[in-house]
């Protein structure tokens, strides 16, 4: 029996969304708002690849042991979360840059952006938490037919809604 399969359902958590510092709470947010929407669980961290290593790599295996399938990082700056987080998991690592400083988060995406080889970090547009949480739920969703039902869902509701803008703009009935 794996150890997944040996912690409580209390304890599991499908996907771990960490961030450099308090400060990018707000940004990062809808990554957790989308995977809940999703009815995945999800644990919020604050931990540092540069400030906190022992501890963001000890959180990482920790994770990896209570079943997470994924990870999304956000971080500023050097933007060296996903990438440390990467070299303590074969799980998927998605990167989400924080805008800030005089670059205004060019500097962070193109950090996580550009991982070396074997180490990848799949990255979302600068302040794209939302869009990694999305895409963490169209990863689990290849082993879930559930989640692939909801991630199916989610969408259609966006295509509706899009749909409805457009018959308003022309000037017709919602469909």
């Amino acid at each position: 029996m794996s150890d997944e399969r040996d912690q409580g359902d209390g304890d599991r958590i499908d996907v771990a969304v960490m961030m450099g510092s308090k400060s990018d709470l707000e940004t990062m947010r809808p990554a957790s708002r989308a995977l809940e929407a999703l009815g995945l669980k999800v644990e919020m961290r604050v931990l540092s690849a540069h400030r906190t290593p022992d501890e963001t790599a000890a959180f990482v295996k920790e994770a990896v042991r209570r079943g997470v399938k994924a990870f999304i990082c956000g971080a500023g700056g050097a933007a060296h979360l996903a990438g440390a987080v990467a070299a303590h998991t074969t799980r998927p690592v998605i990167g989400v840059p924080i805008a800030g400083g005089s670059l205004g988060g060019l500097d962070a995406l193109l950090s996580t952006a550009q991982m070396p080889p074997g180490m990848p970090v799949a990255t979302v547009a600068v302040g794209g938490a939302e869009n990694a949480g999305l895409l963490a739920g169209q990863i689990i969703a290849l082993g879930d037919a559930a989640v692939a039902a909801r991630v199916e869902a989610e969408r259609q509701a966006r295509r509706k809604k899009v749909l409805e803008s457009d018959a308003e703009v022309r000037g017709e009935r919602k469909p």
